[in-house]
């Protein structure tokens, strides 16, 4: 991809709209905290890592705003911000791991100092995911072996995470290491995130890809068609089950079923160790509007019960292994992802 999806332009966030992709490319400057926090609840920007890097961003731009000098005023404005931002998406954990960095990085003598410091550790958590995702990206492309056709739900690559991608970096790491790769990208349902983004991503990088409905996966796994299926991840509980995006966890029991390896590819910023297990992730439920009208057009008649959750949780035992930067993780999950833990904590 040419242009970045999130881009710090000196005092103005520059984002790539993702609700507008393939048909349109517009790019949206964002100069005050409110229209980042909008961008993040309308999806204009979304995946985990890409959520967690736009709010920090957007506390900076919040924390720019507040006008008092008095720092104990200006502090408690600036929890406010945090506020508003905590409470835009309930399930992906980077963006509450971005939060609590911004609280930690708002020290210093004076307001100047302090508004300084959170605008540099936004542009630290930022580079951060780029880097990580690089990493686990190279390290993933070694499980991917030569001709492999690997399935992925939803969309991963540099849109969701402000880096080089997550399920979609490990395929794109594969092929610049010679390997001859192709992909099934199912369609995403309610809001298309695979057809409209993943397939869009892939082209751009030369990989095949073949769009497949939600539906069509068990069929293409019991022809054999698929070697592996590679996803992201908003939430890994320390038990190492998944939150992603719904739909994820049908694929991981047709996978099973199916004898086909079911990895995920994450960021260590994507792991939240206070929680033993998925049970405990809060699952966002969205817009009836998003299930009843596709673009705008309704599908469905009037009034109907709509329910819309926007992920699913996949239990640890449907997963292969799990990819970070800091190295690919096997059952005992719960081991594996303490002693990673440890590493960054």
């Amino acid at each position: 991809m040419g242009a970045r999806a999130i881009e710090w332009l000196d005092g103005r966030l520059r984002i790539l709209d993702q609700s507008r992709l393939p048909r349109e490319q517009i790019f949206a400057d964002l100069d005050n905290y409110h229209d980042v926090n909008l961008a993040i609840k309308e999806m204009k920007v979304r995946g985990a890592p890409a959520i967690g890097v736009a709010a920090a961003y957007g506390i900076a731009l919040g924390a720019s705003g507040i006008k008092t000098t008095n720092k104990d005023e200006f502090l408690a404005q600036l929890n406010q911000v945090m506020q508003v931002f905590a409470a835009s998406r309930p399930t992906a954990v980077n963006l509450f791991q971005a939060i609590d960095r911004m609280k930690k990085a708002a020290r210093g003598d004076g307001v100047t100092e302090i508004k300084n410091s959170l605008v540099n550790e936004a542009k630290r958590i930022h580079q951060e995911e780029v880097t990580a995702t690089r990493q686990l990206s190279q390290l993933g492309a070694e499980l991917i072996k030569d001709g492999f056709t690997l399935l992925t739900h939803c969309n991963a690559g540099p849109l969701a995470t402000a880096g080089y991608g997550t399920a979609l970096g490990v395929i794109k790491a594969a092929k610049e290491q010679g390997k001859k790769v192709s992909v099934f990208a199912t369609e995403t349902r309610p809001l298309l995130q695979g057809a409209r983004l993943t397939t869009w991503e892939l082209r751009q990088e030369g990989i095949p890809v073949t769009l497949i409905t939600d539906s069509m996966a068990g069929h293409f796994m019991q022809q054999k068609k698929i070697d592996c299926v590679i996803v992201g991840a908003d939430r890994i509980a320390a038990n190492g089950d998944v939150a992603n995006k719904i739909g994820t966890y049908t694929l991981a029991v047709l996978a099973k079923e199916s004898k086909i390896p079911f990895y995920v590819a994450a960021p260590t910023s994507t792991i939240d160790l206070s929680l033993s297990s998925g049970d405990e992730i809060s699952i966002e439920e969205r817009s009836p509007d998003e299930v009843t009208h596709i673009q705008g057009v309704l599908i469905a008649p009037e009034g109907i019960d709509v329910a819309n959750p926007a992920f699913d949780v996949t239990p640890h035992s449907y997963i292969t292994a799990i990819i970070t930067e800091k190295g690919i993780i096997r059952e005992p999950y719960t081991e594996g992802l303490k002693e990673i833990g440890s590493r960054f904590s």
